[in-house]
């Protein structure tokens, strides 16, 4: 299942949505996103699910990258 993971650029910054960022990664679960990415100094603000249409639509935008993690 893919994931898009919002997040801030490091956990002492205070989340702005216009600063907030986004990734995405292939896991089983939310839980193992958050385990892949516990090294990274990132402040996770949100975590979604991408599954069919949405993520049909996501794949077409140029800044959909899949995380090798």
């Amino acid at each position: 299942m893919i994931y898009k993971v919002f997040y801030q650029g490091t956990k002492k910054e205070v989340p702005v949505r216009e600063r907030t960022m986004s990734l995405y990664v292939e896991a089983t679960s939310e839980r193992e996103v958050r385990y892949k990415l516990k090294e990274r100094d990132l402040n996770i603000e949100f975590i979604q699910t991408v599954e069919d249409d949405f993520l049909e639509f996501e794949q077409k935008s140029e800044h959909f990258e899949l995380e090798n993690v």
